[in-house]
């Protein structure tokens, strides 16, 4: 058994959002500069210039990639053996966004009285206890341009998979120009209303371009990518070859009577990390 404090967890956190706010993923950016060289709408390839000088900018003078600074959800797998020590988790997360916002934009509020929280907090954390003694954390700047956009459906299960995926590529469809597209898309399948919601938020930690390990998933991820790319959206709207960037699927079985679908879209720029303190090694440990 190992012994971490959760503000030392805590302070990795703040650290990550200070990083991830000004920075968007790697896979992400590569992702937009093929799109860029293979585009051939004039209009949509100016859109993915400026996407890419935006974020290389951000990178350089570290500043926030876009104003939507968003909301902060954590996904922290905890190994059984071990010991958080100190505030509980959810507390000491939310005073590590409380002091990394401190110099971004704070959009969240109360859902009744739309009073802001003033602090960005409190974060959306997601907690599941796994083998081993190290806590792996995967963090998100998650705007709402494009959360606004996401849906869920739950299906009679004789619609069957062809009506899922419609579903899906009809999503983007009537996003259209709205979370800033190009877009990437987490889809869950199965599992009941909030599990399927849950899986296509932590599909969105997949590295673009990465296949799925699964052969029949992954085929089906580029049928969809497919389809949705020949909506002709493209950047920002104009048109063009590239209206997402890529799109991953999480599944888990269901009820025999239902088919939950769950679409969870995000913008053309992915700000995400993901660290593992490992309990184990000297250094990284921070007992109590």
């Amino acid at each position: 058994m190992v012994k971490i404090s959760t503000r030392y967890i805590a302070d990795k956190i703040k650290d990550a959002i200070d990083r991830i706010s000004c920075k968007a993923e790697e896979s992400c950016r590569r992702a937009l500069m093929q799109a860029y060289e293979r585009e051939d709408n004039e209009t949509a390839k100016f859109a993915l210039g400026v996407m890419l000088d935006n974020i290389n900018l951000a990178r350089e003078e570290h500043r926030p990639v876009c104003q939507d600074t968003g909301m902060v959800v954590v996904f922290a797998e905890i190994g059984k053996d071990v010991i958080l020590t100190g505030e509980l988790l959810q507390r000491a997360i939310d005073g590590a966004v409380e002091e990394a916002f401190v110099t971004l934009r704070k959009s969240v509020l109360d859902p009744v009285t739309r009073i802001n929280t003033k602090t960005n907090a409190p974060a959306v954390v997601h907690t599941s206890i796994v083998d081993g003694e190290d806590v792996k954390i995967e963090i998100m700047l998650k705007g709402f341009g494009s959360e606004n956009m996401s849906k869920v459906y739950l299906l009679n299960p004789a619609q069957g998979l062809d009506e899922a995926k419609r579903l899906i590529v009809d999503t983007v469809a009537q996003a259209a120009s709205n979370p800033c597209p190009p877009v990437i898309i987490g889809v869950g399948l199965g599992g009941t209303l909030e599990k399927a919601a849950l899986m296509s938020k932590h599909a969105l930690f997949r590295e673009i371009g990465s296949p799925n390990p699964d052969p029949t998933l992954d085929a089906l991820e580029k049928e969809l990518l497919d389809k949705i790319n020949g909506l002709g959206i493209g950047a920002q709207g104009f048109g063009g070859k590239t209206s997402a960037l890529g799109v991953f699927i999480e599944t888990y079985p269901t009820h025999i009577s239902s088919l939950p679908v769950s679409v969870n879209v995000l913008c053309h720029c992915s700000r995400a990390e993901t660290f593992i303190i490992r309990g184990a090694m000297e250094g990284e440990i921070c007992k109590a």
